[in-house]
């Protein structure tokens, strides 16, 4: 075994520094030699002082490197040492000529007067009173989190995992890291159950300790509701679980006892089933139900005439007839507390959702229109001309100062709407429709608008499934395809498949295109080619101003991993549609993370909803809070020395992310299909290979099929098309909510 041994030096040149994890390669200089080290080194740069452990190893490609075990940061004593340490950019906003005028000012006491004296700073031509406190405040900051790094290390915590510990508790961390490190997993997004176990074991906690045991069976319950599960049955629970911790199933299903007793779960019966609950998940499903029913059997304040009259009044006043299927489905959503209206693409749901709110509006009744996305909220206002809202900002999504969010609209503080009309229904998770229920006084008209074959909410429940098939709510299901929508292959084609019939491909000057190629490589290929030139040349007219490939081209897939999974499509896709120049004074601005470049221009995606960032709009010159899952946007500016890239959304929002929230984007030229729901595009390519059978199914097939507006094709295999529509596998989620509605239905 290699011997470990101990060096000092300076990072003399910085080969990959990766910002998200503290990954480094770098020529390592001491006194007497330089050599290449690789390992962990959070905010290294050029200059940068460090003792280092570790061992020689051969790397068979690029040879003897210094692999870095643990490592401990010197501030450096000299005039150049310091100039290089304040100018590597460790503190932000001092470059090269600041760290001069700092040290020629200071000289060798320049750590002490930034440390002790910081307000001495504003002797320095340039530096006022609010940059001298930034100043000192980063200073303070990375000298703490070196102390962090240096306690943690000896219990194997990477630099990485650090880092992420630290943005989270501060100070604090290393205290609340030995006293249970199974806070983490609720605390610290990135650290899961597994990581958190190997730190306890570091530390030396035992195998069965009950904060390990309760910390597994959440985390478990977690897992599964990350799936889309409310609730687990006990004896699957105790086997999944039990396999986690690798202890046996009696001594699990006594700390759900415990836990239950404690209020962290809830066990109940449901069908005869004892289950567990996460208690959040419980109280949800309890809640949904009661709110359902007292609004379902609330009276509600008349509209302003006769409902068949209404409809008359309106047709006649927009010009647009409603079928008798249409007109049941105004005259319930209007007679009812609560209602749900589903259908597919072309039967009509933004033609009785504009009846339906100039006849309240007409009545002088006010009404809220929202979605569970800024993307589908933002089709709606343009299909319907109605303004409509993301659900979480008409239920005034907040955070605390300390931490911690909640809905500004509530049980206690309602919204102030005689109707609320929800569209994109099928995306709505149990927690966001229990937000919502609990906001909407009894009185208020509840409109349910949905399509149940789409794919279920990313989140935990199968909201609009359930609501139907309970059969507590009245639901109207819209079958007919009205005249224009017959015309559109990709209305025609999506029915088609949701009915378990193969697709009309390639019809003359239609909208529908299957390009059969075989393996995926080829497939591949031509959907770059596509992206490329063959979209943009032929259907240059279709959109006003001109096709753009990559505003106006979405490539959708199944997968995230394999040829044909966005991950690898994206960097394809990037490297034509957006690539780098080959001269240095036209190059692009980019930034390496993780295994990811984003460059000037790329496209990207905001993968988690985050209601802190702040963004402003450069048309009304209004600014506000809030970017969500799924948006996307266009990297217009990333700035290197104050580590900042700013995403512009729907051509006029401009949000600016620090380097270290750049977890929250991904590139988007191509994006899965789960991700696309509530969107629409121009024109959507997809490839059709072999994915897994839990992927390839006939409502994932449609729900992408749908996402297209103008044109769709698909690229690969008409028997793997076939296969997808043959699949009918839909996940089996488990959820009490329509057993629950059930109860009430058969009660009353």
């Amino acid at each position: 075994m290699a011997q470990i041994t101990e060096y000092e030096g300076i990072i003399a040149e910085l080969i990959f520094h990766n910002d998200e994890n503290g990954y480094t390669v770098a020529v390592f200089e001491t006194e007497t030699e330089a050599f290449t080290a690789v390992g962990n080194l959070p905010s290294a740069a050029i200059g940068k002082s460090y003792r280092i452990q570790g061992q020689f190893v051969e790397n068979p490609r690029y040879g003897e490197q210094f692999s870095i075990q643990s490592f401990e940061e010197i501030m450096p004593s000299t005039k150049e040492g310091i100039r290089e340490f304040l100018s590597s950019g460790v503190l932000k906003g001092v470059g090269r000529k600041t760290a001069a005028a700092i040290v020629t000012a200071f000289g060798e006491d320049t750590f002490d007067i930034i440390e002790q004296q910081p307000e001495r700073l504003i002797e320095v031509s340039g530096i006022g009173p609010k940059t001298a406190e930034k100043i000192a405040a980063a200073f303070a900051e990375h000298r703490e989190f070196a102390k962090v790094t240096m306690a943690l290390q000896q219990y194997g915590i990477s630099a990485e995992q650090t880092l992420k510990l630290y943005q989270v508790y501060g100070a604090d961390t290393v205290d609340i890291v030995l006293e249970n490190p199974y806070t983490l997993v609720d605390d610290v997004y990135g650290i899961g159950f597994r990581k958190a176990d190997k730190i306890a074991e570091k530390i030396g906690i035992e195998k069965d300790d009950e904060y390990r045991i309760q910390s597994g069976i959440k985390f478990t319950l977690q897992w599964f509701a990350n799936e889309g599960h409310t609730f687990l049955p006990e004896k699957e629970l105790c086997e999944k679980a039990g396999e986690l911790l690798d202890l046996p199933r009696d001594l699990v299903r006594s700390n759900i006892e415990i836990m239950a007793f404690l209020g962290d779960v809830h066990i109940d019966l449901v069908e005869e089933q004892r289950v567990v609950y996460l208690i959040a998940f419980y109280a949800a499903e309890q809640n949904v139900c009661k709110c359902l029913r007292h609004l379902n059997n609330a009276d509600l304040k008349p509209i302003s005439g006769s409902v068949d009259s209404l409809i008359r009044q309106t047709e006649i006043a927009t010009g647009i007839g409603l079928s008798e299927q249409q007109k049941h489905a105004v005259a319930s959503s209007l007679n009812m507390g609560v209602s749900v209206i589903t259908g597919g693409p072309g039967t009509g749901k933004t033609t009785i959702i504009n009846t339906i709110i100039n006849i309240l509006e007409d009545s002088g009744l006010k009404t809220a229109i929202a979605a569970p996305t800024g993307r589908a909220a933002k089709r709606i206002t343009e299909t319907s001309g109605h303004p409509a809202s993301t659900i979480h900002r008409l239920l005034e999504y907040t955070f605390y100062e300390e931490g911690g969010a909640y809905f500004g609209r509530n049980a206690e503080n309602p919204l102030e709407y005689d109707a609320v009309i929800v569209d994109e229904a099928s995306m709505i998770d149990l927690l966001l429709m229990n937000g919502l229920v609990s906001a909407i006084r009894p009185g208020t008209r509840f409109i349910i608008v949905g399509d149940d074959d789409q794919l279920p909410s990313v989140g935990a429940g199968n909201v609009l499934r359930d609501i139907i098939t309970s059969e507590y709510i009245y639901c109207t299901k819209l079958t007919e395809i009205f005249r224009q929508a017959r015309e559109s292959m990709i209305v025609v084609n999506a029915h088609r498949i949701n009915h378990g019939e193969y697709p009309d491909c390639n019809a003359k000057d239609k909208d529908f295109f299957l390009l059969q190629r075989k393996t995926e490589k080829e497939m591949l290929a031509t959907i770059k080619e596509l992206c490329i030139k063959r979209l943009p040349d032929y259907y240059h007219d279709l959109v006003d101003g001109g096709l753009e490939p990559v505003r106006d081209i979405q490539v959708l897939t199944p997968v995230r991993k394999g040829t044909l999974g966005c991950l690898n499509l994206n960097q394809e896709l990037q490297a034509v549609l957006n690539p780098q120049s080959a001269d240095e004074i036209e190059a692009k601005a980019e930034k390496q993370y993780g295994d990811k470049v984003f460059r000037e221009g790329d496209k990207v995606m905001q993968i988690r909803n985050n209601y802190e960032l702040k963004w402003k709009n450069h048309e009304d010159f209004t600014d506000g809070e809030g970017v969500f899952n799924g948006d996307i946007g266009t990297i217009v500016r990333i700035d290197a020395e104050y580590s900042e890239m700013t995403v512009v959304f729907d051509n006029v929002r401009y949000v600016t992310y620090n380097f270290n929230q750049l977890d929250e984007l991904e590139l988007a030229y191509a994006i899965t299909v789960h991700k696309s729901q509530g969107s629409e595009f121009p024109i959507v390519v997809m490839p059709v290979s072999w994915f897994p059978p839990i992927l390839a199914t006939r409502n994932l097939l449609y729900t992408g099929v749908t996402r297209g507006k103008q044109i769709v094709v698909l690229v690969g295999s008409e028997d793997k098309l076939k296969g997808m529509v043959n699949n009918n596998r839909i996940s089996h989620r488990y959820s009490g909510l329509d057993w629950r509605l059930q109860r009430f239905f058969e009660f009353e």
